[in-house]
């Protein structure tokens, strides 16, 4: 499934949910409304990072970590849960609104159209660094985008099973 796509799956599962099933949580797991924050948030900083390659002016001879070249080796995310630290900024928002979700993805997906056919014409060798994953090209970071969202399908689909009926 393409970035494009992926995206527009999310807005389109994003309406069948009411508010309160957005933001129930098991008080183990974010609730959907988490999840949606974090996959926009992230998202629109992988966009911009894209956006910086392609403004950049100096080359980057650096590559990715050993962990960046197995994650575009395998082209995607484990099937793993990934456990990020407590730290502030590491949880999301619970209180965002449907129509407030929906217009972060309506924005993520204008971003990506914006870059879909622009984005391999970037200098390959111009590079932002990724804390994990190491240096990008714009290529990468755009892929990145698709990866991330492909892998939080998953933990949608579990939500969904935790949730009340309306």
């Amino acid at each position: 499934m393409s970035e494009l796509s992926l995206i527009e799956a999310f807005k389109s599962d994003l309406q069948k949910y009411s508010l309160e099933q957005l933001r129930y949580t098991d008080g183990q797991s974010w609730s959907l409304g988490q999840l949606y924050s974090h996959v926009i948030v992230v998202s629109l900083e992988y966009v911009d990072r894209l956006e910086s390659c392609a403004a950049a002016c100096e080359e980057q001879p650096q590559g990715k970590t050993e962990g960046g070249e197995q994650l575009f080796r395998l082209g995607g995310f484990p099937p793993v849960k990934i456990q990020l630290p407590d730290l502030p900024g590491n949880t999301p928002d619970n209180t965002e609104s449907r129509e407030s979700l929906a217009a972060g993805l309506d924005r993520l997906l204008e971003l990506m159209k914006k870059w879909k056919d622009k984005v391999d014409g970037v200098n390959p060798n111009c590079k932002m660094k990724h804390g994990g994953f190491g240096w990008l090209n714009a290529r990468e970071w755009y892929a990145l985008v698709g990866m991330h969202l492909r892998h939080h399908l998953r933990q949608q689909s579990e939500l969904e099973l935790k949730l009340p009926q309306r």
